[in-house]
């Protein structure tokens, strides 16, 4: 149910990811109509108002008399979706469209009621526009993105159907009994004006990075195990005298995966003791926490940006009247966007070093070289470490931030952009490359783990290593075919099936 405020992360997931159906509430009809009141008031003066009874950007000079109105409405939504490249994702575009019909639903856009039910209806039909990967500055809001959003509503352009197959948009409207609307006044400006796409792409991240962030912590683990380190540091009374949250939550998830295990702290009879594990091993939870903090300040800027709403001009229906204001800028959104994918890059490097380490027979304590079952003969995972290495190098690349960059547009009207929608677009690339990386952990560490044979793992490592062999994802033996069973690990990973295996055992993760 959409309503004048209140939409959550978890209804943008659902509808985006889930296809969960969309209703406007009733305030949400009575503020659409009141808002659009104040609309229709101000075009019938002769005075121009920006947006109403303008142009737009650098034209807005230009007074646009009544005849005129409805084509100039059209126009800027035709104009306007001049996107390129490769289409993006299909739950890219489903959040987008809800983020925009949320504002919509505000009563602070002016758009009709009709209007906002016309984009509820396509939702609803799995109707989903085709928007390409180019041609959004992450400023005015992600313009050509949602322009071809709208395309779509005015039965305009190509959109995909329910059933994956791309077809012109006003025979999948017509099939589902849905009219094209005919916008009015302010409408096609409402539309295309906003940071629906970023922030879809920042919410979905985020959920992402959650799972995956305590999916790294059972990897962590499994390599402390494999490499027969202490957990002694993972104590609670160390990491609170040093109180950032995130890193005593991942410390607990490791000791939890941890409990009960025989493979902790025990060294070779014929090795000296270590007094102390790598960085990579011993500092995890202070990289991983730091990771997760970083979480929960993205996630508050995109609470803040939920309760928003972004249009220019913004309708505010207390003073009945309509204003221009710079809202629409992605600066927050595009920070939060670049700032996780600095961290994702960094959990990316750690996970690295901890399956290089793994597979070096002069630090890995007696494990064979790349966990070989014959080295020399058989190769083991040096290449699959090969495969991670290069997806942190390429996650490096892409945290560079996009949000420090900017291109004047629009003659100048535009000169400070925010790239908003390219550091949502690389962080996807990101997120995706972590959890590759995170599957070759988990792919090195349970073999590790299994390697030490005569050695009690603990029960929660057990429960993992169990479910990715009933996954399909084979164990120690000969050389074999890697890139299925490393896909299949990183299915495993992404799915959080790694996750509710080990769960089973020690109970809710951090």
């Amino acid at each position: 149910m959409v309503g004048t405020s209140g939409a959550t992360a978890a209804d943008v997931i659902a509808v985006a990811r889930e296809n969960a159906r969309v209703e406007l509430s009733d305030d949400a009809r009575t503020a659409l109509a009141a808002a659009r009141s104040i609309v229709d008031a101000l075009a019938a003066r002769p005075e121009p108002v920006y947006g109403v009874s303008t142009g737009f950007g650098a034209l807005a000079s230009r007074h646009i008399g009544q005849e005129l109105r409805g084509r100039l409405q059209r126009n800027i939504v035709r104009s306007h979706a001049a996107g390129m490249g490769p289409r993006v994702e299909r739950e890219v575009v489903r959040a987008l469209m809800f983020l925009r019909l949320k504002t919509v639903c505000s009563g602070h856009t002016g758009v009709r009621p009709e209007v906002a039910q016309t984009m509820a209806d396509v939702l609803n039909a799995g109707i989903t526009p085709v928007v390409h990967e180019y041609g959004s500055l992450g400023c005015s809001g992600d313009l050509a993105p949602l322009s071809h959003c709208a395309l779509t509503l005015m039965g305009e352009g190509d959109a995909e159907g329910p059933d994956g197959r791309t077809r012109p948009a006003g025979e999948l409207l017509a099939e589902h009994g849905i009219a094209p609307v005919e916008l009015r006044e302010k409408e096609g400006l409402a539309l295309l004006n906003g940071t629906d796409g970023m922030l879809g792409m920042l919410l979905m991240a985020l959920d992402d990075l959650q799972r995956l962030y305590v999916s790294a912590d059972i990897t962590a683990a499994l390599s402390l195990e494999a490499l027969l380190g202490t957990d002694k540091v993972l104590a609670p009374e160390l990491h609170a005298i040093r109180p950032h949250p995130g890193q005593s939550v991942s410390a607990a998830n490791m000791a939890a995966v941890l409990k009960g295990s025989g493979l902790v702290g025990h060294f070779q009879q014929d090795e000296a003791p270590r007094v102390q594990d790598a960085y990579s091993v011993r500092c995890a939870p202070q990289v991983a926490g730091a990771g997760r903090d970083t979480l929960a300040h993205a996630r508050l800027v995109a609470e803040r940006e939920l309760a928003a709403a972004v249009d220019n001009p913004v309708v505010l229906p207390a003073e009945g009247r309509v204003e221009s204001n710079g809202n629409f800028h992605g600066a927050p959104i595009a920070y939060a966007l670049d700032f996780l994918a600095i961290v994702a890059a960094d959990l990316g490097s750690i996970a690295e070093r901890r399956t290089d380490r793994l597979l070096d027979k002069n630090r890995s304590h007696g494990l064979p070289p790349f966990l070989a079952d014959d080295p020399g003969v058989d190769s083991g995972l040096m290449i699959a470490q090969y495969t991670q290495a290069a997806l942190v190098s390429e996650m490096k690349r892409l945290a560079v931030p996009a949000s420090v960059d900017s291109i004047p547009s629009s003659a100048m009207q535009e000169d400070h952009v925010s790239m908003g929608w390219s550091a949502a677009r690389k962080l996807r690339t990101a997120v995706d490359a972590l959890g590759r990386i995170i599957a070759v952990e988990l792919y090195a560490a349970t073999r590790a783990v299994e390697l030490r044979r005569g050695l009690t793992p603990a029960p929660a490592s057990r429960a993992a290593v169990d479910a990715l062999r009933a996954a399909g994802v084979q164990g120690p033996g000969p050389d074999r075919f890697l890139a299925p069973d490393l896909e299949a690990a990183a299915v495993f990973v992404r799915e959080g099936r790694l996750i509710e295996a080990v769960e089973r055992v020690t109970g809710p993760l951090g």
